[in-house]
């Protein structure tokens, strides 16, 4: 079953890291209900585009534009910090926003300015957020903040980044019941003798 309208133009950007399919979808050419199983087949790796998600651009009567996210699994997100400052450069580059735009997503209006390759967004308050809180992962409690941008996050100070194993306990941490049905981000920050931090 053909679940997209072909040919379908295409951009792929990267932001920090995390790569993004992006598509100008205010002429649809994905029917809502298939729009899960078009991104997890679009972004599987080696066998497909292959990215982290894929973003379709919508028209909006509130903003500049709309969007729609999608994780690589096919999962839908409110907010995606870096496909959010994708999204706000595929949309200048293509006319469809200024180069201060504002655009809306589950999570709220997000605004962004573009200049040039330099891209940054204001994002919606957090919410939810607890300080200081634990977590019990067996026989060890990490100590962790955590927050709603959008999307949950979890940070995680450390004292070395190079001794975390990041793959491992950050999916241990995201997937613990505390956080479930949705998950978490995690993320790990290691203050810097600079005064700044660096953060996985």
């Amino acid at each position: 079953m053909q679940i997209a309208r072909l040919p379908l133009p295409f951009v792929k950007m990267s932001g920090a890291g995390n790569d993004f399919i992006l598509i100008d979808h205010r002429k649809p050419a994905i029917a809502r209900e298939a729009m899960p199983e078009f991104a997890r087949l679009v972004c599987r790796r080696r066998f497909s585009v292959g990215a982290d998600g894929l973003i379709l651009i919508e028209n909006s009567d509130q903003a500049d534009f709309k969007w729609l996210f999608f994780n690589g699994d096919g999962s839908e997100a409110e907010m995606c910090g870096n496909g959010a400052r994708c999204a706000a450069r595929f949309a200048y580059m293509h006319g469809i926003a200024p180069a201060r735009m504002r655009f809306v997503t589950p999570a709220g209006i997000i605004e962004a300015s573009v200049a040039d390759v330099n891209v940054t967004i204001r994002m919606t308050a957090p919410q939810k957020v607890k300080l200081d809180g634990t977590l019990r992962l067996d026989s060890e409690t990490v100590e962790l903040h955590s927050m709603d941008t959008g999307v949950p996050h979890v940070v995680i100070f450390v004292d070395d980044l190079e001794l975390v194993d990041v793959g491992a306990l950050g999916s241990r941490i995201r997937h613990h019941p505390d956080f479930m049905p949705a998950g978490t981000n995690v993320n790990f920050v290691q203050r810097l003798a600079d005064g700044t931090l660096k953060m996985r």
